[in-house]
């Protein structure tokens, strides 16, 4: 093999590795955005929580909620949804500890949790 042939293998080699970087990088973004839209439907889809259920029932759904929402939380890499989902989580543990028959405090707490669900869907968008 002469120095031309070697040069030349050594340089398509390090083009095609160069390929290989972007196709890898291109591949881990498209996953990572994959993932997060995936959180992000499954997320949505446990937002809400019936206030008129019984209390019982109302805080063991609470209680499930939170947990799944932490679950999803570990599964996404972008800071700002996984923030979110964890906000909307510590509202469900929050409702779990309040007086269910106080229209007053299902009232407050569906405010904020409106908020947590807001601050969710722009992380998500």
């Amino acid at each position: 093999m002469t120095r031309r042939t070697a040069a030349a293998t050594l340089v398509a080699a390090g083009v095609l590795l160069a390929g290989c970087d972007q196709v890898t990088t291109a591949v881990d973004t498209a996953n990572s955005t994959a993932d997060r839209v995936g959180v992000c439907t499954d997320a949505l889809g446990l937002a809400e929580l019936n206030p008129l259920a019984d209390p019982a029932k109302l805080k063991a759904r609470a209680q499930d909620k939170a947990q799944r929402l932490r679950s999803l939380a570990t599964d996404v890499q972008d800071d700002d949804v996984k923030n979110a989902l964890l906000g909307l989580a510590d509202s469900y543990v929050q409702v779990q500890k309040e007086r269910i028959e106080d229209a007053g405090v299902v009232a407050g707490w569906a405010k904020r949790n409106v908020a947590k669900l807001d601050a969710l869907r722009k992380a998500c968008s």
